[in-house]
């Protein structure tokens, strides 16, 4: 199994111990989890200027996931009916990797439910498939 966590869920899985942590440690250790460098970045950013986590932990959290995770170069893929244009590279570093799972708290991703063959769901949804 191939997943991709969007920045909300990383953030969550490294800021607190909650739902988002178990679930990160779980894949880790069970599927293959891929990242790019534009989720990578605005984990880095959220991390930075939301959570006020030192630029130093920042990067190290970011050298962390790039050690355990597949790096992914989204190709250009184009997809329709995207309520934020921003998701555009988190839907194309999933389709590019062939991920099976896109695991997002996004509600402008999770209306989507299926593009392609990427089925995206909530942590908590995903918990349940498991």
């Amino acid at each position: 199994m191939r997943v991709v966590f969007d920045s909300n869920v990383l953030v969550a899985a490294f800021a607190t111990h909650g739902v988002c942590h178990e679930l990160f440690e779980y894949c880790l250790k069970s599927t293959t989890i891929l990242c790019s460098d534009y989720i990578s970045e605005e984990v880095r950013r959220i991390l930075i200027q939301k959570i006020k986590i030192p630029a130093k932990k920042a990067s190290e959290i970011i050298h962390y996931l790039k050690n355990q995770t597949q790096w992914i170069f989204p190709e250009n893929i184009e997809v329709e009916n995207l309520r934020d244009p921003n998701d555009q590279m988190v839907i194309a570093t999933a389709l590019s990797g062939g991920a099976d799972y896109l695991i997002t708290g996004d509600k402008d991703l999770l209306v989507l439910k299926i593009v392609k063959e990427l089925v995206i769901l909530s942590p908590r949804d995903f918990w349940m498939t498991l």
